[in-house]
């Protein structure tokens, strides 16, 4: 077995909009809290090689993606497309990289430039190349996030800095996380991965200031007291689980984030140093598109329905340009013109990738949506993998992956969307698509597909 990692500073220049929060935020970043990094990890056993890859991203598309592992084959082309993982964080500090300019407009230039800084990343890492002895933990990690649907968001910010804190319901959670330790041969650590999921989303609409929210905070923490060292976060299913502190203000939030980040540096910590060594003796990988059905639920009626009530808020007599509700609105009736040319060609549903990467016992599952608890934990519950890692936005984001529940409960907008309806309705329709229909069942039924078919190859 041998590991290598690199890094590559894909902070932007001040100025840029910040994504997430919602559409129409317009945050533009006045200072750089903590710089974001594209870090990745060469893996390369029996003289097979994969790379993963980290950002500290809200998201990237799809395209994005595949123009990034396609100019990465180009220079590396004993590489498979299925060979290269790209994850991102999902950090709502720094840039977006979107097609919808109402959650941030992507700057150009800066997009222009990313995918260059990634191939840096790889370049360092396929060139560190050595042979290492890789270890692992599974460590507590309570105090950080909560399920947003099912427990109280937002709590008060004076109960979450409570060193004893945790959520009402931590089964919700993840409660733990995963630690994977790479040394050298001479006993120095060069790596290390993180496997966690939650939104890192300490901050508010009202934020300005750039970061990789608590994970990237933390992570850097750790390097600097690994000198040489390079960790890669791994964003786990974060679909339903906010950190702690959210929708705070400016000073409050970054106050927050420190302690936050602490709080995970300590948990990540403690698995470095509990980490057991593990035998690796073999690297393989496989993806494959799968079909997403659509919920025949917006019909051009249900359409109508709702496009004639976001246009009397849109334009009403006293609507103005800076409420934030005719903003939604617009944003909605923009949606409703998208679902519209979707039924008029008939197109029922939506592909993405499926993506597994396995090192020895460890399975990385990458999904490229924003995955909920209650999908990750019924993966897992059928996978025969010993690691088996779930984990969000992989390969771009095609949006929320809602669990059953959240399914269940589609009708109609929601404004507090907390009841299922903003991950399996509000956004969707936001987002011009129409919203999934089994998309829980079909993600479970397709990832151990992808691990039977890789299962196969192994043995074969």
């Amino acid at each position: 077995m041998r590991a290598g990692f690199g890094k590559c500073d894909i902070t932007p220049r001040l100025g840029v909009e910040l994504y997430g929060f919602g559409p129409f935020a317009n945050r533009k970043s006045i200072a750089v809290r903590d710089i974001i990094e594209a870090r990745s990890a060469a893996l390369e056993c029996n003289g097979y090689t994969v790379i993963i890859v980290s950002l500290d991203l809200c998201l990237i598309t799809p395209e994005t993606a595949g123009d990034i592992r396609q100019a990465i084959r180009e220079k590396y082309p004993f590489l498979k497309t299925g060979d290269i993982m790209l994850n991102t964080s999902h950090t709502h500090s720094a840039p977006g990289v979107s097609d919808n300019p109402a959650w941030g407009i992507t700057d150009p230039v800066w997009l222009a430039m990313l995918p260059g800084k990634v191939i840096k990343s790889v370049d360092q890492a396929l060139a560190g190349l050595k042979p290492v002895k890789v270890s692992t933990a599974l460590v507590p990690c309570r105090h950080i996030g909560l399920n947003r649907v099912y427990d109280l968001d937002a709590p008060p910010l004076s109960d979450v800095l409570q060193e004893d804190w945790e959520p009402a319901k931590p089964e919700l959670t993840d409660t733990s996380c995963r630690v994977i330790r790479f040394d050298s041969t001479a006993g120095k650590m060069l790596g290390f991965m993180v496997y966690f999921g939650c939104h890192p989303v300490i901050g508010s609409r009202s934020n300005h200031h750039l970061h990789g929210d608590f994970p990237a905070v933390a992570i850097h923490r750790l390097m600097a007291e690994f000198p040489g060292s390079t960790g890669i976060f791994l964003q786990g299913a974060e679909g339903d689980v906010n950190s702690c502190c959210v929708h705070k203000g400016e000073s409050e939030s970054l106050h927050a984030l420190d302690i936050i980040a602490d709080r995970f540096a300590a948990a990540v910590r403690d698995g470095l140093n509990q980490a057991q060594e593990v035998e690796i003796n073999s690297i393989k990988s496989v993806s494959r598109e799968f079909f997403f059905k659509w919920k025949p639920l917006f019909t051009m009626e249900k359409l109508n329905e709702i496009e004639k009530e976001q246009s009397a808020i849109l334009y009403a007599d006293d609507a103005s340009d800076s409420s934030f509700e005719c903003r939604m609105a617009w944003v909605y009736l923009d949606g409703i013109k998208q679902i519209r040319t979707l039924l008029q060609q008939n197109i029922s549903g939506t592909t993405g990738e499926l993506h597994i990467i396995r090192i020895g016992d460890f399975q990385f599952m990458g999904i490229p949506f924003e995955v909920m608890q209650a999908i990750k934990n019924d993966i897992v519950a059928a996978s025969h993998a010993k690691y088996p890692m779930v984990m969000s936005l992989t390969n771009g984001s095609l949006g929320y992956a809602p669990d059953n529940h959240s399914i269940r409960q589609l009708d109609r907008i929601s404004k507090d969307g907390r009841q299922g309806n903003y991950e399996a309705i509000q956004t969707p329709l936001a987002a011009g698509r129409p919203p999934f229909a089994d998309i829980h069942n079909e993600l479970v039924n397709g990832m151990l597909s992808l691990e039977n078919e890789l299962n196969k190859e192994q043995n074969s």
